[in-house]
């Protein structure tokens, strides 16, 4: 396949956003592209570590690419993981759906359930997790295939798809219940002030696909009339996975490479990662050709490699901006 990423500067500077493209530096490395590492077992939650390599999500376990020895082997058997991520202490968190909690592998090797409850009720299937510099961890809590025995209720007997935050004592509120359709991933943004929330519906006719985004107040929770539609996939598939970049871009696993009718289209967004200003503009799409484009991560030794998780393939393209991570390196930029 000839891989060639959509560059739209000069279609944002027709459209009065010279600036854009005067001042963005370029999201690939000079001559970079894609470069398929697996073939299978890369699932989701891509998430690097400095000596272990990258660890994510598939077939069950939590899986280990060690790059040096270009190794796959199972670093966590039977975990039932999904998302995965390094809070700034270097403890990995991880959604468990099957099991329908949240945990952290502590650095002794021990397993901390966070929460597997909210009022009384076990969660639908958390899905995705971010954290914020204070310690206190967002995950969504989705609903996808068999609805049966959702316990997560409001009054009137309507399922609750929510993101939940989990405070530093361990107390658990939620933050959102039904602003957004269906969440997926979530990211808090380098300079702290705004949680991003993937809204991907892909199994009903008329879905949201779509990314928003909420401002956070001081005690991590969001003020929920600052919504704002940062970008529609329409009748794409919408977004899930996402990260950040150390001038504060991020980057999105979307799209779609075949009709998946009649609840998404290839057109007009195909699959790959979409990378965007923090208002919404977006800057570029590195196409992907393996369905889903679930997730995607930092990583390298400079945390300028990203690695894209697609259909059991496991991805990696190098840019010309390090990653913002938790850890291992810290957040590094406060952008405005």
């Amino acid at each position: 396949m000839n891989f060639i990423t959509l560059n739209l500067l000069p279609i944002l500077a027709l459209a009065g956003c010279s600036t854009v493209q005067n001042q963005a530096p370029p999201v690939w490395a000079k001559g970079a592209k894609p470069q398929e590492i697996l073939t299978s077992g890369a699932g989701e939650g891509p998430a690097w570590h400095p000596k272990l390599g990258l660890l994510f999500s598939g077939d069950g376990n939590v899986q280990r690419w060690a790059p040096k020895e270009d190794k796959l082997d199972v670093f966590r058997e039977k975990a039932g993981t999904n998302g995965l991520l390094f809070d700034y202490s270097g403890r990995l968190l991880a959604c468990v759906p099957k099991q329908r909690r949240v945990t952290r592998l502590e650095k002794d090797g021990s397993i901390t359930v966070l929460s597997t409850h909210y009022q009384g009720s076990r969660y639908n299937t958390p899905n995705d997790i971010t954290v914020d510099e204070d310690g206190r961890i967002y995950f969504s809590d989705p609903r996808y295939g068999n609805r049966s025995n959702i316990e997560m209720l409001d009054d009137q007997g309507t399922p609750i798809e929510g993101v939940y935050l989990i405070r530093q004592d361990g107390t658990v509120v939620r933050v959102i219940t039904h602003e957004v359709d269906r969440p997926n991933g979530v990211l808090v943004s380098s300079n702290q002030k705004y949680l991003y929330v993937a809204d991907n519906n892909n199994d009903t006719v008329g879905g949201a696909h779509k990314l928003w985004r909420f401002k956070r107040k001081s005690d991590g929770t969001l003020n929920l009339r600052s919504q704002q539609l940062i970008f529609d996939w329409k009748t794409s598939r919408g977004p899930d996975g996402m990260v950040q970049d150390a001038s504060g871009r991020i980057y999105v696993a979307a799209g779609l490479n075949t009709d998946n009718l009649p609840f998404e289209t290839k057109l007009p967004y195909e699959g790959g990662v979409f990378v965007f200003t923090q208002n919404g503009i977006l800057l570029d799409h590195l196409p992907i050709p393996n369905d889903e484009v679930t997730n995607c991560a930092f990583g390298g030794e400079e945390l300028k490699t990203l690695f894209i998780t697609a259909g059991g393939h496991l991805w990696s393209m190098k840019t010309s901006i390090a990653g913002d991570l938790p850890w291992p390196k810290g957040r590094s930029s406060k952008t405005e």
